[in-house]
């Protein structure tokens, strides 16, 4: 018999997207496993009961979708660390849980989960191998995220984006610098580009260069040693203080010819670096928009108040948390592709089996058999490494 995968209503406050779409619960079947979801979970994204009713889904409690032997949630432990705490009581021994965490960020959530002895699998530990592509969740967010934050700055902006010529005269462009040149930076300038602004995109790691150049803007090129800027998994590394103090020196010229900056510079589990500082911001005209994509982690913007908008020196700040959830429907929509072929995955005729051979699970796989295994996860805690332990289904 197969497993029966519980989908509960997301209970973070303002969040919106839920785990699984109407659209993902036929592809789950064939994977063996039976969908159980609350009611109301999908009506904040769009999707009504009666959508994962005449897909096969089965409407429940919360409680039952709790009961079930697979959760699947957008926000888990340390995403969600006030009102995920009232779920803990209905966690089981043996269950398994998949959803984001922070596992880098707030580890000691799992700390709980590990004592509730649930298999809980983080979604931002997503392995960048070809493999995972189809399960990266954080690219599927980021890309929102980007494509929202231009959006909220063309709002903002008391200006139009593209170049307009009138009876009345020409109108100039908006000029937008989007630093960091990850997935959310370049959906940022792709957006911005479509829109008609003058864009031009800056990243520590000199190999992006080329992907900002194919979208049409310009790579800003500051005289600094980036050597060690990215890490094997293609992510931006934390780099010295003194390399930040050079580069803040560098970038406020940059800064002050802009109409709307972009931040989005993080590295996982860390605080997002400060880049744009307060002198910067003071350098900026009138009117013009900072939207601070890092707000979550602490900002990258000196001045951004994350969860706030604010106005310094007649410059708009955003520091917006939780953009993905501002196009709930996509959003759901894409994690739950994501989230579903991660399943999938881990299934093996209608048997969730933790090979911890296998990249993908390993490095996804938190909390197992009441201890955190995970390696990144155990040294953020400070706890020793664990040897490796023998692969074993879970129902």
């Amino acid at each position: 018999m197969g497993i029966t995968v519980g989908v509960p209503k997301e209970n973070y406050q303002g969040e919106r997207r839920v785990a699984v779409v109407p659209l993902s619960v036929q592809p789950l079947a064939k994977c063996g496993a039976e969908v159980v979801i609350e009611r109301g979970a999908g009506l904040a994204a769009g999707f009504r009961d009666a959508d994962y009713e005449l897909k096969g889904a089965r409407l429940v409690s919360r409680q039952e979708a709790f009961g079930a032997g697979v959760l699947l949630q957008v926000r888990t432990a340390g995403a969600n660390p006030e009102a995920g705490r009232e779920d803990l009581p209905r966690l089981r021994a043996g269950q398994v849980i998949i959803g984001f965490g922070e596992p880098l960020g707030a580890p000691q959530a799992y700390r709980d989960l590990a004592e509730a002895g649930v298999a809980s699998f983080a979604m931002e530990l997503m392995p960048r191998i070809t493999r995972a592509q189809s399960m990266d969740a954080l690219s599927s967010m980021a890309t929102i995220v980007g494509y929202k934050a231009v959006l909220l700055a063309a709002c903002a902006l008391p200006r139009m984006f593209p170049m307009l010529i009138t009876a009345a005269g020409t109108i100039a462009p908006a000029k937008v610098l989007v630093i960091g040149a990850g997935v959310a930076g370049l959906q940022a300038i792709a957006t911005a580009r479509r829109l008609g602004a003058v864009v031009s995109g800056y990243d520590i790691r000199p190999t992006v260069k080329e992907q900002i150049e194919s979208l049409g803007a310009r790579f800003v090129s500051l005289e600094l040693e980036t050597g060690s800027a990215q890490d094997q998994g293609g992510y931006a590394q934390a780099m010295g203080e003194e390399f930040y103090r050079r580069q803040r020196e560098l970038m406020g010229d940059v800064i002050a010819g802009q109409d709307i900056v972009i931040t989005t510079a993080a590295v996982p589990g860390q605080k997002a670096p400060l880049l744009v500082t307060r002198e910067m911001v003071e350098r900026m005209q009138p009117g013009s928009v900072i939207v601070d994509v890092a707000a979550e982690r602490g900002g990258n913007c000196e001045l951004t108040r994350p969860g706030e908008t604010i106005v310094e020196r007649e410059v708009t700040i955003l520091g917006l948390l939780n953009l993905a959830s501002a196009i709930p429907s996509h959003a759901s929509q894409m994690y739950s592709k994501n989230i579903t072929t991660f399943l999938c995955h881990l299934l093996k005729k209608g048997e969730l089996v933790i090979d911890r051979e296998d990249e993908i699970t390993r490095e996804t796989l938190v909390t197992q058999n009441g201890a955190i295994v995970n390696r990144r996860v155990r040294q953020a805690l400070g706890l020793p490494d664990l040897e490796q332990q023998p692969s074993a289904p879970t129902r």
